[in-house]
């Protein structure tokens, strides 16, 4: 064998030997670990517990019908709101399901008060507990991932006022996570996305121009800018980078010498360890393009970028590149409890800590939301933010194009600069 395997007349080693052997069938059927389509819809994916506790109650003939809510009891920020993202993929998930399910529309803002009890379903299911008890794991990855990115990403779009939002986050995740990453960002407010794979299924064109290593490449600065404007289609914005071999100021005045007018913007990706003051980097580049005529240069920022960051550049630059802080974001910890337990006459029930009950939520402007047991429908003038999701198992929801969500999202948030959203129960 060892011999048999030779480059250029040097044997492998035996480690080598093992290593070409063993890689291609690690897996067995896979190159990568990730689980495929239908092991996620099959339920593959669960935690063990859950099939322990289907077999226990499929063993012993117990049926019992339950109503479960899927909440966020709080969200890792200062502030009392998220967006919430990933429904479509939670209804595709349980389709066929013999279940029935309600849940807030795609892109909804919602409301979670740490310091109360109360909190508001953002998702209900009621069915036989047996039949739908091991989707309990992946439904709530399937939220918990998008929601988290998307209430980020909310958080970042309000930071950023009317500037140019661009994520530039997929190289930080899973290759199979990039277009939930970049569907997330985009339904969120975000203007444009990097990722190919991801602008491809949300029906956009990808953003983006050059990286460090295509001046490295070259050798040079100009000759990248130059070959790059070129070569490439006249409809994608002359954007040149310019912080690879020299500072940044210097590399922007260069910049505009070699493209003039073409020059539509200098991207400043300085790394932390070499930034400095990126505010007074901003102001110099901003001072220097203006006193040469090149007012007309955008000026983005990119690299460890964040809410705080952002608002301390918003008025020197005109756009950002955000990428790991959107790609890795806190996590909103969504959860799932059962709150009603038995047939016919219903039996409420909740675990310690938690609020017995199916629950209604209505919304009144500014935000202010409430919450009441269900059935207690009339009298309240509040609009309903659970609507139905599944019905014995087929999907009923009609759901919105991605740019109506999108715009209704943007509608949102300018709303919320001027609203203090508030959770109550009646």
């Amino acid at each position: 064998m060892e011999s048999a395997a030779k480059t250029k007349g040097k044997p492998f080693s035996k480690a080598e030997i093992r290593c070409q052997i063993d890689l291609p069938s690690d897996l067995g059927d896979r190159l990568f670990w990730l689980s495929t389509e239908k092991e996620i819809k099959e339920a593959a994916t669960t935690d063990a517990y859950f099939l322990h506790t289907k077999n226990v109650l499929q063993r012993n003939g117990i049926g019992t019908k339950v109503v479960m809510e899927v909440y966020a009891r709080d969200v890792p920020y200062s502030d009392n709101w998220g967006v919430l993202t990933g429904v479509y993929e939670a209804a595709k998930l349980l389709e066929g399901l013999p279940v029935n399910a309600w849940a807030f529309d795609e892109g909804s803002v919602f409301v979670a008060e740490g310091t109360k009890a109360i909190y508001e379903p953002l998702m209900i299911i009621e069915g036989r507990y047996a039949d739908f008890v091991e989707y309990e794991n992946p439904l709530l990855g399937l939220l918990s991932a998008s929601t988290s990115i998307s209430t980020r990403a909310a958080k970042l779009r309000i930071a950023a006022a009317d500037k140019l939002l661009i994520s530039f986050g997929t190289r930080r995740v899973h290759p199979a996570l990039a277009p939930l990453v970049e569907r997330a960002c985009y339904l969120a407010g975000f203007d444009g996305i990097s990722n190919v794979l991801g602008a491809k299924l949300l029906g956009i064109e990808a953003s983006g121009t050059m990286p460090h290593s295509l001046v490295q490449v070259l050798g040079s600065q100009e000759r990248a800018w130059r070959l790059f404007d070129k070569t490439v289609a006249k409809g994608i914005p002359r954007v040149a980078l310019v912080d690879t071999f020299w500072d940044e100021k210097t590399e922007s005045i260069k910049a505009l010498e070699v493209l003039g007018r073409k020059l539509w913007g200098v991207r400043l990706d300085t790394p932390a360890s070499r930034r400095g003051d990126f505010a007074k980097i901003a102001e110099e580049v901003r001072w220097e393009l203006d006193i040469r005529g090149g007012k007309h240069v955008r000026i983005l920022a990119s690299g460890r970028l964040d809410e705080e960051e952002i608002g301390r550049l918003n008025g020197l630059v005109d756009g950002y590149g955000v990428g790991t802080s959107v790609a890795y974001p806190p996590v909103v910890d969504l959860s799932a409890k059962i709150v009603e337990v038995g047939d016919g006459q219903r039996k409420y029930a909740a675990k310690r800590g938690g609020l017995g009950g199916r629950k209604d939520v209505y919304r009144s402007r500014g935000f202010k939301d409430y919450v009441t047991i269900h059935g207690t429908e009339k009298g309240h003038s509040g609009k309903a933010l659970l609507k139905p999701l599944i019905r014995n198992g087929e999907v009923i929801r009609r759901f919105e194009g991605l740019e109506s969500i999108r715009t209704q999202v943007k509608s949102d948030l300018a709303s919320l600069k001027q609203a203090q959203p508030s959770l109550t129960w009646r």
